[in-house]
């Protein structure tokens, strides 16, 4: 489904400020795999969502979805097959618009509610019920007066609603109590197992990297240092993976909030 062939980027290549931000990355993730990814702040995790985006072009390498290279194609192409969750709950939603107005706009990728038959209607407040958050009595309130968690829940309903081909998280949680993060958790494995997509989740949590999803990346310096999956995946605890973070880096650099559980 993803491939990642060898790509590469430095910012403000060729002056002394210049950051080499991936390093020769490769990475090939299957149909329906969902895969967690750990590692400390700077470690590119957040630049290669963006390298699969199109938010900047790559120095070198190859991006291929589904088969098609989309290396040189402009982000907003991209969007039409890849849904991407950010940290902050604000971002993924009109705030001034209503719940159905909204998710108007998300399947029908900038289509207003005026437009959308009874069916249609029909079809968003069954979505909406599906959450178990009272979203489908609420369907006409701006989305503004959401909390954090109903906004986050909405916006994953918004990026999956007409599935696609890849869902990138970025720490989608990350902004959110941990009872509002538990319930996104949950709702985030219940979809991606339902519509069988194919899904990478960037997370500091290092039990939820474990628990969810069936493989696990940890990045380091632009690169990947660690791929596991399967029995031995199965078989780690939080400390074991703590271990080889503190060994991959030389020294503990792991935060508490890496600990939470």
């Amino acid at each position: 489904m993803l491939k990642l062939d060898r790509i590469s980027k430095t910012f403000d290549s060729g002056t002394v400020n210049a950051r080499k931000v991936l390093d020769e990355v490769s990475l090939q993730v299957n149909q329906g795999e969902f895969v967690t990814i750990i590692g400390s702040n700077g470690a590119g995790k957040s630049t290669l969502f963006n390298a699969i985006c199109g938010s900047f072009i790559t120095d070198s390498g190859r991006i291929l979805l589904d088969g098609e290279d989309i290396t040189l194609q402009p982000e907003h192409k991209r969007a039409f097959h890849i849904g991407r969750l950010f940290q902050d709950p604000l971002r993924g939603t009109a705030p001034n618009m209503s719940i159905a107005e909204n998710l108007a706009l998300a399947a029908g990728h900038g289509r207003w509610l005026s437009f959308a038959g009874r069916a249609e209607r029909e079809k968003f407040r069954a979505h909406l019920s599906s959450l178990g958050m009272g979203l489908e009595e609420r369907k006409d309130q701006p989305v503004g007066l959401l909390s954090g968690g109903q906004r986050q829940a909405l916006t994953l309903l918004m990026a999956t609603i007409d599935p696609p081909k890849l869902l990138l998280l970025d720490e989608h949680t990350a902004a959110l109590d941990p009872a509002a993060e538990k319930t996104i958790l949950e709702m985030t494995e219940r979809i991606v197992r339902e519509h069988g997509l194919t899904c990478l989740m960037i997370t500091h949590n290092m039990q939820s990297a474990l628990d969810l999803g069936d493989r696990t990346l940890m990045m380091q310096n632009g690169r990947i240092i660690y791929d596991v999956s399967g029995e031995e995946r199965a078989a780690l605890t939080v400390t074991d993976l703590m271990q080889r973070f503190r060994e991959s880096k030389g020294r503990a650099l792991a935060s508490d909030r890496m600990l939470l559980t």
